[in-house]
Formats: structure tokens, sequence, C-alpha cells
């Protein structure tokens, strides 16, 4: 028996290597543009396999529209960015139906949200109503107008951006919403060297032109391929204790973090994170996922899903905090 599943693993593997070579050449063709943020194009990637989708937060020119939109370039996807204020309606957002008066009947016009890569620009200027109606269509992956259901092209990937610094006139999304992301990824300043190559291109215009190098077929094909990659019980197991400790850290010899943890991470948290470690694998070109990938995706997998108490806001503690108290402490298989 063992002799078999150690047989299954060499040749998953060997599938895996063969199927996610485009991650190289996707990855190059988005360093053409994007200068650093490794991190957040790692992160794209991710959501992209996964079927998930990204929260990004970072101060404004941190090239958080130039990713998503080099991506769909890459991928020979639709691009669509949605500006989010707070007169829009969730019709700006899904489409409406239109009275034709020639025809003397409705006609129905298609919103932004048909299409590939959808950037929902600081989604957290729009009021909840708006919010639910793109939220709606991320977890159903279709969108009803009038009385007609639409499909939502595939792959559909929604990046929405938050501005962390202004509180003026933002809505902040609900615990329950902030849920269906898959990823929530904050985005730090580049380093120095790295900026100094910004401002180079810039100031000469010389950025060069993103070319298709991935078909959307090829993605969804990956998107099929990721969920063979191989994922040990011992693995399932940790990503588990994980979950667990945030719900009931009392268990797991964190009693310090029971006043500080209003609620813990949902069942979405241990399926996403699973599925993020097994992206994560694959963009790593493996066909079996190790304790590394899981402690890799893990602070972009929950730093949204755990709610902390006034106690824990009180004494300067974050989600990030919590985390990594819980990773340090969960025994690695």
């Amino acid at each position: 028996m063992e002799e078999n599943s150690a047989i299954d693993i060499a040749s998953i593997n060997e599938k895996i290597q063969r199927e996610s070579a485009f991650v190289d050449l996707l990855t190059m063709e988005m360093n053409k543009v994007i200068v650093g943020q490794k991190h957040m194009v790692e992160r794209l990637l991710i959501g992209l396999l996964g079927q998930g989708h990204i929260l990004l937060e970072g101060v404004p020119g941190l090239a958080k529209t130039l990713a998503i939109n080099t991506l769909s370039k890459a991928v020979h996807g639709s691009f669509s960015r949605i500006q989010f204020t707070p007169d829009l309606l969730p019709a700006d957002v899904v489409g409406t139906m239109i009275y034709n008066m020639k025809e003397n009947d409705f006609s129905i016009k298609k919103g932004p949200i048909f299409a590939n890569f959808v950037l929902a620009d600081e989604i957290n200027r729009a009021p909840a109503k708006v919010q639910s109606a793109l939220l709606e269509a991320m977890q159903e992956k279709q969108v009803t107008i009038g009385d007609e259901t639409f499909i939502l092209d595939k792959p559909f990937l929604v990046m929405a951006t938050q501005n962390p610094v202004e509180q003026e006139g933002t809505y902040p999304l609900p615990e329950a919403q902030v849920d269906r992301f898959m990823l929530k990824t904050v985005i730090k300043y580049p380093m120095l060297e790295e900026e100094q190559l910004i401002v180079r291109a810039n100031l000469s215009g010389s950025f060069e032109k993103v070319n298709p190098v991935v078909s959307v077929e090829q993605i969804i094909n990956a998107q099929k391929v990721v969920r063979e990659v191989y994922m040990d019980e011992k693995i399932e197991k940790y990503i588990l204790d994980i979950i667990f400790a945030t719900r009931f850290p009392e268990k797991y010899n964190l009693e310090e973090l029971k006043p500080l943890i209003n609620f813990g991470a949902s069942p979405r948290g241990s399926i996403n994170m699973a599925t993020a470690a097994k992206c994560y694998a694959f963009i790593k070109r493996r066909g079996y996922v190790i304790p590394e990938d899981v402690r890799a995706v893990v602070h972009d997998v929950l730093r949204h899903r755990i709610g902390i108490t006034y106690e824990a806001e009180a004494e300067n503690v974050t989600s990030e905090d919590i985390i990594n108290k819980i990773v340090n402490e969960i025994e690695v298989p």
C-alpha cells in the first residue's frame, strides 16, 4: 500500500510540474511592469488558481490597480474597474434593464461585473446595498437582472481594495461579508532600491508591453489540476488545529488569547486555508503540500477571520499577533 501511494505522489508531482510551467511565464510577464511586490503577485495567483477573491489593503499608489490590470493582460482575460463611491447603486455594478422605445420592450444592459478580472476599488466607500450586490456575485458566480440569471465568465477574480488611511465617508465591510474573501493581503511600501527602479521607469516612460502568455482555458484547467495536489492527513490535522485554536485557544495551551478573541475562523477559513496551501504548492511547482505552504498563507487566510475584543484593541493586540502566537504554539507535523 505504502509503495502505491509513493508511486502516486511521484506521478502527481510530475503532472503538477508539467501543468504549472506557465506560472513562471506569468510571473515574468507581470514583473515587466510591477517592480517588487512579489507577495502581492503571488497572492493574486493563489486567488486565481483557488477560484477565490482577494481583499487588498494598502495606502494609495502601491500598484494595486496596475497589478490586476497587468494580470488580466498576461492571461488574455477581460478586465473591468469599478470605482466605489457613496452614491453608487447596485445596478451600476451588476447591470440593469433599460426600456427600448423603438422595440417597446426592456433590454438588459450588463454591468462591469461581467469580466474575468474585476477591480473593486475602495470597496469600503460604497453603501451596504452595493457591497452585498458585489459579494453575492462573488459567492454565487452568477447575477440576476430582472427575472433573468446570468452565469459569470470563468475564471472570475474580484480584487477589492481598501484604503486604511481615510475613515471619512467609508462604510466598513461587515465581518460576514469580509469572510467571503479567500485572502486579505496587506501591502507594504517598496524597498528603497525597488522604488528607485519605479521612479526611473516612470520618468523615462520605459515600461515594457505586457503580452498575453497564458490562455483563459489554461487557467481553468490549472484550477482543476490544483485540486489534485496531494495533502496528507497530518497536514489536514495541522490546518484544523490552527483553525480550532482561533475558536478554543484554551484547548491548545493558549489561555491568554481567550479574552482577546471575540470570534474565531469559520469553516470557510479551513477550506480556504487548505485550498490556498495547495495553490501555493502548485506555484512552487510541487505536487504535495508541506507545512511551510500552510505557514506561508496562514496570515492572508486568517487575518480578516479573527474578531478581536475591545480588550485586545486596548492592549494594541491585532489579529496578526494572535495568528503568530497560534502558529508558534501549534505543533508542526
